[in-house]
């Protein structure tokens, strides 16, 4: 077992492309040809975090937060960030992250919330932009069912509950190739027209090598023409934050007080009021300030978050019942997540839990 074995596994269920553009994920220490002892799983890595890894023979970390967000530009152990780096370097210990890419799954940190809080119906909250994209070739008529069936094997033409989704239309091509050319069809120096089929598909940004590997070896001409542009589109399956249902409506002080109890937390800050029964519930793990007029747009009776400032809880203004219940709780389960998820796979494998707390915050 080596370490690429263990990511490539981890980014089925968290694609380092899912990640916002402000985050640092993905192996931040170590090789990914390095042999695997063991799997250390934490939310966050520090100090007493690799000493763990060390105790308990682990010489690959799986952290949910990055140990390193911006750029180092120096190591020298001034800063706890970096004696945490040089410590996990000199005993040869890798760490991976996998923050926002696992906050944007479908079966990541908002869902594992949900399931801890019991919400039923769940779906996105906020749908992720700039995921889908559209490929477009162009291919002699013959030849298009093949090249179709090659990217729809490379999971191309998927949509929602749909596959094998595509779009074609018939047309002419016209071309002549140089005296360094070889055409598969027609004669070099010559021009030449071809009945083809324009076909466009749309696809993950994640399988794009996949499927550019596909068109490559499947397209009969020697240079094919091909683009591809990204979309729009919002992704119903990949996004911030989810919103559910609670199997039976509860008064508001009532859920909070459940929501203190399942959530394992110390202390809920939450708006004023509402005086309404909360049903339809919103919720997204840290730093989620960010996402309240979202909620409040998907008509969330309550709103479970963290780190809202002072001034945030009045963007309740009284049709929403705003809840922070910390950052550390609102993600603690993130890391028994990655451990079932990783033990499914390498059951045969040492798989471990992080017994440190590493929540920096304390109540009095």
């Amino acid at each position: 077992m080596i370490v690429k074995d263990i990511t490539n596994y981890l980014e089925k269920i968290a694609p380092l492309n899912y990640a916002e553009d402000f985050d640092n994920v993905g192996l931040l220490v170590g090789n990914y040809n390095s042999k695997v002892s063991g799997v250390l799983v934490t939310l966050d890595t520090l100090e007493e975090t690799v000493d763990e890894a060390i105790a308990k023979n682990c010489n690959l970390i799986v952290s949910f937060h990055p140990i390193i967000f911006g750029g180092l530009k120096k190591l020298n152990g001034n800063s706890y960030v970096e004696r945490v780096v040089l410590k996990a370097i000199k005993n040869d210990i890798a760490i991976y992250a996998t923050h926002t890419a696992l906050d944007n799954s479908k079966n990541g940190v908002s869902a594992k919330m949900c399931e801890v809080i019991g919400l039923t119906n769940t779906k996105i909250l906020i749908p992720k932009k700039g995921i889908i994209k559209k490929l477009t070739t162009y291919v002699p008529v013959d030849k298009a069912n093949l090249l179709r069936k090659s990217l729809f094997e490379a999971n191309a033409g998927n949509i929602g509950n749909y596959d094998n989704c595509s779009f074609n239309i018939l047309g002419e091509g016209t071309y002549r190739g140089n005296e360094n050319s070889k055409p598969t069809i027609g004669e070099k120096g010559e021009n030449h027209s071809e009945k083809e089929t324009q076909i466009s598909v749309i696809f993950e940004s994640k399988n794009e090598s996949s499927i550019l590997n596909a068109l490559q070896e499947n397209h009969p001409y020697e240079e094919m023409a091909y683009e591809i542009v990204t979309t729009e589109n919002i992704h119903q399956d990949i996004g911030m934050g989810m919103i559910g249902e609670l199997p039976s409506e509860m008064e508001e002080k009532d859920f909070l007080l459940y929501l203190k109890q399942v959530m394992k937390t110390d202390c809920v800050r939450h708006s004023n009021f509402i005086h309404k029964k909360i049903k339809k519930v919103a919720v997204l793990g840290g730093s989620g300030s960010f996402a309240i007029s979202n909620a409040k747009k998907a008509k969330a009776d309550a709103y479970v978050s963290a780190d809202f400032k002072y001034h945030e809880f009045f963007k309740a203004e009284n049709s929403i019942l705003l809840a922070d219940i910390g950052h550390y709780e609102s993600e603690q389960f993130t890391k028994t997540l990655l451990v079932d998820y990783l033990t499914k796979k390498f059951s045969n494998f040492a798989i471990i839990l992080s017994e440190k707390s590493t929540n920096p915050i304390y109540y009095i």
